[in-house]
């Protein structure tokens, strides 16, 4: 595997720890904190909202920086919105660096995702892009674990100051094995950039990317509270269900790489998309026999990162002329559905309803995130593999 892989996973490792570790602290913060756990909710919304200004605000400033610089600019960042969340003295400023944290999560995917194609070569394209955000997934296998056990036995701050902490380790790794590469062909100038989205394409992607993530992150954006007072496990559990769901996406990321370069990104997509719509329905119904409630959000977390790198490598495909751009935006339309999945996930709590309920919004978001990769499918489809 090449060093240069390797560094980006760092980064996407560090990122994943920053993000999804709110998930597995949310109680924590709650208590500390003093406000409910929908408020403590929007702390992971804040993050999204980070991602959504941040990635094209990053395109807009450093599209004709060399990559690597741009990369190590991201870390930076990665490193002070964590180490101030770390310290923040009330939820007004931890929500304030939250937002912040999330700013370099849409432009470090956008980047990496080019230099990893680059150095990829052809036909292997969305392999390269799995390995990747693979450091992502092994942030939900251990590290967010890890960040649950620490928080338990000693504050829910340690877990920021670990993201942060990996930050600076990956701006060490990026400078040692990122190579030095040409800027993206900027001859359309910046307003070219955006020239792709006229297209149809696109937009199909853009919006199963945040429908589909929008549906499972209903849920499991209180998957914390789902697990404790639900389906019956300890709060002391909560770091295996974590790793569990975690290796699911370990697992669906690095197998659905595989099967895209093999069967194409958008087939694999929409499979995926639509086991992930069956998995929230039933957990509206079976939330209470635990292990059903654990297995189904496996399958959950699972479908979540089999679908990722497939939109990743389909928006390279499709923004001819704007890949920096494109990339960054499928991280937004990540994040948007993050931001609006934890809010909508936690409307059906707030009005009364079990936590379980959380998943019923999830089922309707998902389902569009499946009709529009149908439809991208039917329109656009092929029978071969090609490279990005």
């Amino acid at each position: 595997m090449k060093k240069c892989l390797v560094a980006l996973a760092f980064g996407t490792l560090g990122l994943g720890m920053s993000e999804f570790g709110m998930m597995g602290i949310l109680t924590f913060v709650a208590s500390g904190l003093h406000v409910s756990i929908p408020q403590a909710g929007h702390l992971v919304s804040a993050y999204a909202l980070g991602v959504c200004v941040g990635a094209p605000l990053t395109v807009a400033v450093a599209h004709t920086r060399p990559l690597k610089q741009i990369l190590l600019a991201l870390a930076g960042l990665m490193v002070a919105g964590n180490l101030c969340a770390a310290f923040a003295p009330n939820y007004g400023v931890l929500l304030a660096m939250r937002f912040v944290s999330g700013l370099p999560h849409g432009a470090y995917f956008g980047v990496g995702s080019i230099v990893a194609a680059r150095v990829a070569g052809p036909g292997r394209s969305a392999q390269a892009v799995a390995v990747m955000i693979a450091g992502m997934t092994v942030a939900n296998l251990f590290g967010v674990p890890l960040g649950t056990l620490v928080s338990h036995l000693l504050s829910w701050r340690a877990l920021f100051c670990i993201a942060g902490v990996w930050g600076a380790v990956t701006a060490f790794f990026l400078w040692r094995w990122v190579p030095w590469m040409e800027p993206v062909a900027d001859s359309r100038g910046l307003k070219g950039q955006f020239a792709f989205l006229r297209n149809r394409a696109p937009w199909l992607i853009i919006l199963a990317t945040m429908f589909g993530n929008g549906g499972i992150f209903c849920m499991y954006s209180y998957v914390s509270p789902l697990m404790i007072r639900v389906a019956g496990f300890s709060p002391e559990a909560m770091t295996l269900v974590i790793l569990l769901a975690g290796l699911g996406m370990f697992v669906g990321n690095l197998v659905s790489g595989g099967l895209s370069d093999r069967y194409t990104p958008e087939r694999v997509a929409r499979f995926a998309q639509g086991i992930a719509v069956v998995a929230l329905a039933l957990i509206l119904f079976l939330a209470a026999n635990r292990w059903a409630a654990l297995t189904l959000t496996v399958v959950c977390t699972t479908m979540l990162f089999a679908v990722s790198s497939p939109q990743q490598v389909l928006i390279l495909e499709n923004a001819p002329g704007g890949q920096m751009l494109g990339a960054a935006l499928i991280q937004v339309a990540f994040n948007l559905g993050n931001a609006l999945g934890a809010y909508c996930g936690g409307l059906p709590i707030e009005y009364g309803l079990g936590y379980e309920y959380s998943a019923l919004p999830g089922v309707g978001f998902a389902l569009l995130g499946f009709v529009m990769l149908t439809l991208f499918v039917r329109r656009y489809g092929r029978r071969r593999p090609q490279t990005a």
